[in-house]
């Protein structure tokens, strides 16, 4: 039967195809799985323990010719990787089950043992290759510009959220004091260990913190160029420093010279191609590329799985810290909102400087690649930090009301076991313990009617019981 058409009526509605319906489909259950009250959680520790993996691996291909080398075991320094990650993974599960009370008071003592022991690396540190960046402690070879990178944030974080809580941070100098000083400090006691990377992960915390404390514009400008100055000048009084930068622009000119890193780097990135020659199978790491396990390790991750395998990389370090950002957005705590950008700030800027001097835009620099370059210090810090970041993605709203449903987790229970109620138990539920809840009792109550200003909790005080004053002086 024909359809008749009338003149001027609406065209009816197209069918749905089963393709777009699917499509619908897909998309709804993927937004609804994002709104869950732990997604956070999972992919900050999903893609945490992915990378660590990955470094794992990507540790024992590059150092098997060094290892054999200087040891005569393939596995010498993998096997000092593996330790420090079994050391990390009992302390990220212990900072994800602790509460942000906790974290706020360690940042204050973190800080002042992080500077003593910066300032005894600079006097009687460990150098290699020039640089004095490790302390020998009872025969344990650290690097101590590690830890004091999450002793700075906890610590900035500590000093801001009491800040705002006490809304004092309307004048520039609340914001920079002493934030500023104890920035100021760490960088100039890495600088004098030519470490000039780690001071910038320090300074990009550092303006990380007050762009999301909504410092100024005129104010964050400012301090953007103060840290841009400083690393002018250190790049200027070094001359192995300024030749980094003179062969960034034209590294063939001297490519069995200071450019030979960055040469075979490239090397490395161009062998790969899309899918790379295959694990274990690298060249590069036949000692052509220096520090292949460490400042180089996506150079190798590039040869072995190619161009697939260094996206892939690149997009898990993108969830992680799109999911700490997500974290810093919905926290309602000051404190946990400064902690959380503060840990994907100093990641980021960390992912971002490696990568860059591999790739070639950047000059070469001895920070790692998080989670995935040989080194312990780094590895088991970025490991608590994680921790921390899994412990604040607790805090949100709805994954904190999951959490009270489930009841007190076994590391509460201890702390209640211990006589720590007040750690264990949640901020908001503490009433004045906090200092937020310390400055709800300092502001002054409503006035009630008259002749009730002044009660008892079960209601207002008779007259013949109030207290006289005592006129006397």
């Amino acid at each position: 039967m024909a359809t008749t058409v009338v003149p001027g009526a609406a065209a009816p509605p197209r069918a749905r195809t089963a393709t777009g319906s699917r499509e619908r489909v897909l998309w709804r259950e993927w937004a609804r799985s994002l709104d869950r009250p732990l997604t956070s959680y999972y992919l900050i520790l999903g893609t945490a323990v992915l990378l660590i993996a990955l470094g794992l691996v990507m540790v024992l291909s590059s150092t098997m010719v060094k290892s054999i080398t200087e040891t005569g075991s393939s596995f010498s320094l993998f096997q000092k990787q593996l330790v420090s990650a079994i050391v990390g993974l009992p302390l990220m599960i212990l900072a994800s089950h602790l509460p942000q009370q906790v974290f706020r008071l360690v940042g204050y003592p973190a800080m002042i043992v992080s500077a003593a022991l910066l300032l005894l690396t600079v006097f009687q540190g460990v150098e290699v290759n020039g640089a004095t960046r490790w302390l020998d402690i009872g025969g344990l070879v650290v690097q101590p510009s590690e830890p004091a990178k999450l002793a700075f944030v906890l610590w900035g974080a500590a000093i801001l959220a009491r800040k705002e809580e006490l809304k004092e941070l309307t004048e520039w100098r609340h914001l920079l004091f002493p934030l500023l000083p104890g920035c100021g400090l760490l960088v100039m006691l890495v600088l004098l260990g030519s470490n000039l990377s780690t001071a910038l992960v320090f300074l990009t915390t550092f303006l990380g913190l007050l762009w999301v404390v909504g410092a100024p514009g005129k104010l964050f400008v400012a301090m953007f160029g103060l840290v841009l100055g400083l690393a002018v000048m250190a790049i200027a009084v070094e001359p192995y420093r300024m030749t980094r930068v003179t062969t960034l622009f034209d590294p063939n000119a001297d490519p069995q010279g200071p450019a030979m890193q960055s040469v075979h780097g490239l090397y490395a990135l161009g062998t790969g191609g899309i899918f790379g020659v295959g694990i274990g199978a690298s060249r590069e790491k036949w000692g052509f590329l220096p520090f292949a396990e460490s400042d180089f390790v996506f150079a190798i991750i590039g040869e072995e799985f190619g161009l697939v395998g260094t996206l892939l990389v690149i997009a898990l370090f993108g969830v992680l810290c799109g999911a700490g950002l997500r974290v810093a957005g919905r926290v309602k705590e000051p404190f946990a909102r400064l902690t959380a950008f503060a840990v994907v700030t100093w990641i980021m800027a960390q992912t971002m400087i490696n990568i860059g001097a591999v790739i070639g835009l950047l000059p070469v620099t001895g920070v790692p690649l998080p989670l995935v370059s040989y080194g312990g210090s780094s590895l088991i810090t970025t490991m608590v930090a994680l921790g921390v970041l899994l412990s604040l993605a607790k805090e949100e709203p709805q994954a904190r009301k999951a959490l009270a449903a489930r009841g007190p987790g076994r590391v509460q229970r201890a702390l209640s076991w211990l006589g720590l109620e007040n750690l264990a138990t949640p901020a908001q539920n503490r009433g004045g313990a906090t200092p937020s809840g310390r400055i709800a009792a300092r502001r002054p109550r409503k006035p009630g009617p008259r002749g009730d200003r002044s009660k008892h909790r079960n209601g207002p005080v008779p007259a013949g019981d109030r207290p006289r004053r005592n006129l006397r002086r």
